[in-house]
């Protein structure tokens, strides 16, 4: 199999510690682990849809949002 990477990705890539498997094996435990990664990602995303009623996200919510952490840092850090 032949596959062309980007200058960074191959750079990268080149500079990951070499495997005790073949490049091959190697390859194929990144893909299944970013397909792992992607499907978390995917449940994660699903869990947040279904999490509730949606609520408008305008000036006012960030402003609100904004308050209570600025608060929150400001009691952590005393």
């Amino acid at each position: 199999m032949s596959i062309t990477l980007a200058r960074s990705l191959k750079r990268a890539f080149e500079r990951m510690p070499k495997p005790k498997a073949s490049g091959s094996k190697h390859l194929l435990r990144l893909v299944r682990s970013d397909q792992e990664d992607i499907e978390q990602l995917e449940t994660l995303a699903l869990e947040g849809l279904n999490s509730g009623e949606p609520s408008q996200a305008g000036p006012g919510y960030w402003e609100e949002k904004h308050g209570r952490l600025d608060a929150r840092l400001q009691t952590s850090s005393r």
